[in-house]
């Protein structure tokens, strides 16, 4: 559990970095209602999707947070922050580079929470699988995220070196559509529980976020 704190607070500490040293936003001007509405709408989705999945999944309640259901909050509390002030556009390009980068180094921490984390994979015969300290070979489904948020972190670097304006106007919602595809392939390989014929609770998030991510990029077009 001590790497697993590690790891998190890691992953908070480069991507605040990011944030304000390397990818600093120039936008919008209303920042100080835009970045408290987001940090709000980023602790509720967490918060209240993984506390939401967890009692679906074991039936019982205990605080959980989840990184989709941040995502999800984030952009909820984003998107009417925007309306309400009239900000037109992408405005999230920015804070991709460190969320990317903060859920490639927390997914370690996961991974070294083990079954105590509940993020673990489900059962299987492949040779890398992982036993978590219950005599089961489990995929490490936290790594399989890491490696492709450590991949479109890369991806991220070349569009911003070499597009600035796609970066700026589409990167955002480029990474919502990645991040809610690869991120509804792999829960297939979690002991979720499922709502609607075995899609569970973050996989309807995924579909939302790829909804949102595509109908904005056809907006761009």
């Amino acid at each position: 559990m001590q790497w697993h704190l590690f790891f998190d607070f890691l992953a908070y500490g480069v991507g605040a970095w990011l944030s304000f040293f390397i990818f600093s936003s120039p936008y919008p001007r209303q920042g100080f209602y835009y970045y408290l509405f987001l940090i709000f709408g980023f602790i509720v989705g967490a918060l209240f999707f993984g506390s939401l999945n967890t009692y679906l999944s074991l039936g019982s309640f205990y605080l959980s947070k989840s990184v989709i259901g941040a995502i999800a909050g984030g952009i909820v509390a984003v998107e009417l922050t925007k309306r309400y002030y009239g900000i037109k556009g992408s405005t999230g390009a920015y804070f991709v580079p460190s969320l990317v980068l903060g859920i490639a180094i927390g997914r370690i921490g996961c991974f070294l929470g083990g079954l105590d984390d509940f993020t673990y994979g489900v059962e299987t015969d492949l040779p890398w699988g992982v036993d978590f300290g219950d005599g089961v070979m489990r995929h490490p489904v936290q790594l399989y995220e890491s490696v492709l948020m450590f991949i479109f972190f890369i991806i991220t670097l070349v569009i911003y070196r070499k597009n600035r304006k796609l970066f700026e106007n589409k990167i955002f919602y480029i990474f919502v559509i990645y991040y809610g595809l690869e991120r509804f392939v792999l829960e297939f390989l979690k002991p979720y529980e499922g709502i609607v014929y075995n899609i569970n609770l973050f996989q309807i998030l995924c579909i939302i976020l790829i909804v949102y991510g595509i109908y904005h990029l056809r907006k761009r077009r």
